[in-house]
């Protein structure tokens, strides 16, 4: 058997070498079969990742810690410093490292409003036949958080909640509604007391703003019946019911997802 290394002959391989077995080479290198019609390249820069991760995951790394010198720790996990370098700049743009010019390397806090804040970036390239897809996912979420709210939301965010309400003026224009809307359903989130979740919702929620401004403009009387579902979600959660808090959010994302639907012509029932 012939093994070739980036494109060299490295001579035959001498031994039973059977399908299941593998031969390892260093990451980075072009692994090729003898009749060159398979290639494989293992990722130098996808090494270093998981490198840097596991130390992370088993506590090598704290959140808040310093990394060791660049040096230092490319020699520790037999990387080299361009590799590493690359590594450290892909966990900085997903906010798992903090590139401090002049001050180091540091391991971010780790926090999940932290971590997902990724996915708003994600989600902002969505088309517009994917928004029914994103509305789905809050059908499923954002009733659930309506939910946990009204059983955990503290006494002071629920009178806030009420004030976000109070102070829409009648004759709002659709900015201040859709602000209004945002901030209200944000509060509801966060009084969920779950943390992965009111980033799950955040993140999720600029694909289905220009729809609910869509609405706000062509459907008669979308505004109003926004105001009263606001107000009915309020007053269960208000009321610590988490049963009537879920129906009313149910209520209210599909009021949205079911004008869309038919706006677009989709088929797709409202769950």
């Amino acid at each position: 058997m012939q093994i070739f290394v980036n494109g060299w002959n490295t001579g035959p391989y001498v031994g039973d070498v059977g399908p299941q077995q593998e031969f390892v080479v260093p990451s980075g290198f072009l692994v090729q079969s003898p009749s060159g019609d398979e290639e494989v390249t293992v990722p130098v820069t996808d090494e270093a990742i998981e490198k840097i991760k596991a130390m992370i995951v088993a506590g090598e790394l704290r959140p808040g810690e310093r990394l060791p010198k660049e040096a230092d720790l490319a020699g520790r996990l037999g990387l080299s410093r361009n590799s590493l370098r690359e590594a450290v700049k892909a966990l900085s743009l997903i906010r798992v490292l903090d590139v401090r010019q002049g001050d180091g390397t540091y391991v971010t806090s780790l926090e999940p409003a932290l971590l997902l804040d990724a996915l708003g970036f994600v989600v902002d390239f969505h088309h517009d036949d994917t928004v029914l897809d994103f509305l789905e996912v809050r059908g499923i979420l954002e009733p659930a958080a309506a939910a946990m709210a009204a059983a955990a939301m503290p006494d002071e965010d629920v009178a806030a909640l009420e004030k976000v309400l109070d102070r829409l003026p009648e004759e709002a224009s659709l900015e201040e509604l859709i602000a209004n809307d945002l901030e209200f359903h944000r509060l509801i989130a966060s009084g969920a007391g779950n943390p992965v979740l009111c980033s799950l919702i955040d993140g999720l929620s600029g694909p289905t703003t220009r729809a609910r401004i869509w609405r706000g403009l062509t459907e008669e009387g979308a505004v109003r019946r926004t105001r009263d579902q606001h107000r009915a979600i309020y007053e269960a959660v208000a009321d610590r019911n988490p049963e009537l808090a879920r129906s009313w959010m149910t209520v209210h994302v599909a009021g949205v997802e079911q004008w869309l639907r038919g706006t677009l012509g989709g088929d797709r029932p409202v769950l």
